[in-house]
C-alpha cells in the first residue's frame, strides 16, 4: 500500500513540473497572462491532490482484492478527467484579464496530466511474482 501512494506523490510531482512547463511555455508563446488565476501553489497542489486521489482508489480496489477492475478504474479516471475540465471552460474571469478566451487553453490539457503521469510511472511500481507460470501484475 504504501509503494502506491508513493507512486502517486512521485506522479503527482512529475505532472506539476510538466504542468509548470507548459504553463510558462503557453503564456510565453502567446504573451499571455493569468498569473492572477492560476499559480505555482495551485498547479503543484492540484496536481499532487490528483496523483493521490488515484493511488488512493487503487489502495482501495487492491484492499478488496478487486485487481481484475484495474481497467474500469482507469476509464472511471478518464472520465472524470473529462469531466473536470468543465470548471475551467465556464469559468469567468475578472474584467481585467486579457485575452480571457486563451484561458482554456492552458487550464483543460493540465487536467489530464496527472492521469497521464500516474499512467506513464505505473510500469516502474508494479510487482511481478511468478506463480504456475503465470505473471501477476500489482501496482
Amino acid at each position: 500500500m504504501k509503494k502506491i501512494f508513493i507512486h502517486g506523490i512521485i506522479a503527482g510531482i512529475l505532472a506539476a513540473i510538466t504542468s509548470l512547463i507548459y504553463c510558462n511555455l503557453y503564456q510565453s508563446t502567446l504573451g499571455v497572462s493569468f498569473d492572477k488565476i492560476i499559480n505555482i501553489g495551485s498547479i503543484f497542489g492540484s496536481s499532487i491532490f490528483g496523483c493521490v486521489l488515484i493511488s488512493a482508489a487503487y489502495s482501495i480496489l487492491f484492499k478488496f482484492k478487486k485487481e481484475n477492475l484495474q481497467g474500469i478504474l482507469n476509464v472511471i479516471i478518464v472520465v472524470l478527467s473529462f469531466a473536470s475540465i468543465i470548471g475551467p471552460i465556464s469559468m469567468t474571469l475578472p474584467l481585467d484579464i486579457e485575452f480571457p478566451e486563451m484561458f482554456p487553453g492552458l487550464a483543460v490539457p493540465m487536467h489530464f496530466f496527472p492521469a497521464l503521469a500516474f499512467f506513464t510511472l505505473s510500469p516502474f511500481f508494479k510487482q511481478s511474482s511468478i506463480k504456475s507460470g503465470t505473471r501477476l501484475d500489482n501496482i
